[in-house]
């Protein structure tokens, strides 16, 4: 008997040895060389502070910024989860419907449909994108915050607009916390 359990444990004490401590730490090594600020959490630092994360949504309700996508995590990276609510849930439908009349209020000259993306939440709760509807649909109440054209803004929503991955993944989108930060940087409240 003691000869299965000595080479079973030596050969437990290896592989705990190479997937537990040698293998992670060089795939780690390598990313901190190779992909320094990805594999640090894409923080964006201004003024020697961090302000966010390009990865991560955040809470802007001040009528100068864009407006992210609401949050069934509340903009906690912690608590990262979906609303689980189904197209038939009361609750989801009067969530919406509160969604839709907060928006109709502080975006007061849109008029047209409201993108979807406005009011329902992504699946983490914590996607940092809106569509470029939803960010031309908010540009007139921005411009009038800070005091410029529409025009202006919309220009500046058409920088920041990013194609999909690789050209044919996913959708158009705009990062609400660069958008904010470029608001900040070229059109001062």
């Amino acid at each position: 008997m003691l000869k299965q359990i000595i080479p079973a444990l030596r050969i437990a004490l290896a592989m705990t040895l190479l997937t537990g401590l040698i293998y992670p730490g060089v795939v780690t090594g390598l990313c901190q060389i190779l992909f320094r600020q990805k594999a640090n959490g894409s923080l964006i630092v201004k003024d020697n502070r961090v302000v966010g994360s390009s990865l991560i949504g955040q809470n802007f309700t001040s009528p100068g910024y864009f407006h992210s996508r609401p949050s069934a995590a509340g903009y906690d990276a912690s608590a990262s989860s979906g609303s689980n609510l189904g197209p038939t849930s009361r609750k989801l439908i009067n969530r919406v419907k509160r969604d839709i009349e907060g928006f109709r209020k502080e975006n007061p000259a849109y008029h047209g449909p409201i993108p979807a993306d406005l009011t329902t939440s992504s699946g983490s709760g914590l996607d940092p994108h809106i569509s470029p509807a939803s960010a031309h649909a908010q540009a007139a109440r921005v411009a009038n915050a800070r005091g410029v054209a529409t025009a202006q803004i919309e220009k500046l929503i058409d920088q920041f607009t990013e194609d999909p991955s690789l050209g044919f993944i996913g959708e158009p989108r705009v990062n609400v916390l660069e958008l904010n930060l470029a608001l900040n940087r070229f059109v001062p409240q």
